[in-house]
C-alpha cells in the first residue's frame, strides 16, 4: 500500500521517539536489527546513519507488511526495556505515550503499550536538574507568547526590533544571561548567552524566506574561529530549507544547533524549558550532526 505524505510525517515522529530507545549496531541481542531480524524484516535495515535507517524500517514495514508493523513498534519497546535499564536511563512513560499517540493517528493501539500496570511501571521523564531554569511561570509565559503573536502582524521593520527584545526576554527568563542588546542589521540579530558552560552565538533572522546552506555555513565558520567552548545557535522563525539542512549536514561537522518558529511556539505551547531543549538539540547535533532536529520530535 501506498504511503500517504501525512503518514510519512507520522512516520518520521514515530522515528524520532523510537532514536534513543535501542542501538542501531554494535549489539547483537539488543537493537534496531535485532529486532528486526526477529520478525523477519532484516531487509528493511539498511543500516548506515540511525536515523534515515529506523525511517526506511518503519516506512517499509508499514507499506509492505503492514500487519507486523504494531508487532516491529512492540518489539522495538520490548528490547528497549532492557538494555535502557542496563545503561541507567530507563524507559519513560512519557515516551510509551508519545508512541501511543503517533500510532493512534495512524490508526493502530497496541494494547500492552496502553497496559496500566505497564504504564505505572514507568517513571516520568525528569525534570530540569537541580541548578538548571525550570519551565517559567503562567504570567511571565503568557506575556511571552502574546508578545510572539503580536509580532507576527507587524511590518518587516518593526518587526525585526521586536524580534530583538522578545529575543533577549525569553533567553534572560530562562536565566541564559544574554550580553546586553543584540546588534540589529535589517532582520538580524546577533549577540551571545551562556549555557551549560559553553558561550553560544546567536544569529537569528525573521524573514519570509528559509534560511539554506550558506548562511548555516556562514555561522558555523563564525563559531568555529572562535574560542572552543564557543556553539552557535542560528534562529530562523520562516525555518530552514530541507535542501539547503541536507547539505549543511553532510558538509563539514557542525558547531551549531537551529531552531525555527514551530520551535519557539512548542517552547512556549508546552511550557518546556528551554536549558533542557538547548541540551537535547546539542545532544542529537552530537550523535547525528544534524543541526536542526524539531522540538516536537525529541520532546
Amino acid at each position: 500500500m501506498t504511503v500517504s505524505l501525512r503518514e510519512s510525517q507520522h512516520i518520521d515522529e514515530l522515528a524520532g521517539i523510537l532514536y534513543d530507545m535501542l542501538p542501531g549496531s554494535g549489539n547483537p541481542r539488543l537493537s534496531f536489527p535485532t529486532v528486526a531480524g526477529q520478525l523477519g524484516l532484516a531487509a528493511y535495515w539498511t543500516g548506515g546513519s540511525k536515523r534515515p535507517a529506523i525511517v526506511t524500517l518503519l516506512t517499509a514495514t508499514f507499506e509492505r507488511e503492514r500487519h507486523r508493523f504494531c508487532d516491529l513498534i512492540e518489539g522495538v519497546v520490548r528490547q528497549s526495556v532492557s538494555w535502557r535499564a542496563g545503561k541507567g536511563n530507563p524507559l519513560t512513560r512519557d515516551e510509551i505515550e508519545n508512541i501511543n499517540r503517533v500510532l493512534a493517528r495512524l490508526g493502530y493501539k497496541i494494547p500492552g503499550l496502553h497496559d496500566p500496570d505497564f504504564l505505572a511501571s514507568l517513571e516520568r521523564r525528569k525534570k530540569a536538574a537541580e541548578g538548571q531554569p525550570s519551565p517559567m511561570d503562567p504570567a511571565r509565559l503568557s506575556a511571552l507568547k502574546n508578545e510572539l503573536v503580536t509580532i507576527s502582524s507587524l511590518a518587516p521593520g518593526p518587526r525585526g526590533f521586536a524580534f530583538e527584545k522578545f529575543l533577549n526576554a525569553l533567553f534572560d527568563s530562562y536565566g541564559l544571561a544574554p550580553r546586553g542588546s543584540f546588534r540589529l542589521t535589517g532582520e538580524q540579530i546577533d549577540g551571545s548567552f551562556q549555557h551549560d558552560g559553553q558561550t553560544y552565538l546567536l544569529e537569528a533572522r525573521w524573514q519570509n524566506a528559509q534560511v539554506g546552506r550558506s548562511d548555516l555555513a556562514r555561522l558555523n565558520e563564525t563559531v568555529t574561529s572562535k574560542a572552543r567552548w564557543s556553539r552557535g545557535l542560528f534562529v530562523s522563525y520562516s525555518g530552514f530549507s530541507a535542501d539547503g539542512l541536507t547539505a549543511f549536514d553532510s558538509g563539514r561537522p557542525t558547531a551549531l544547533i537551529a531552531m525555527d518558529g514551530l520551535d519557539l511556539h512548542e517552547v512556549l505551547d508546552r511550557n518546556l524549558s528551554l536549558a533542557e531543549v538547548l541540551m537535547a538539540k546539542a545532544r542529537r547535533a552530537a550523535e547525528t550532526n544534524h543541526c536542526h532536529v524539531p522540538v516536537r520530535l525529541l520532546f
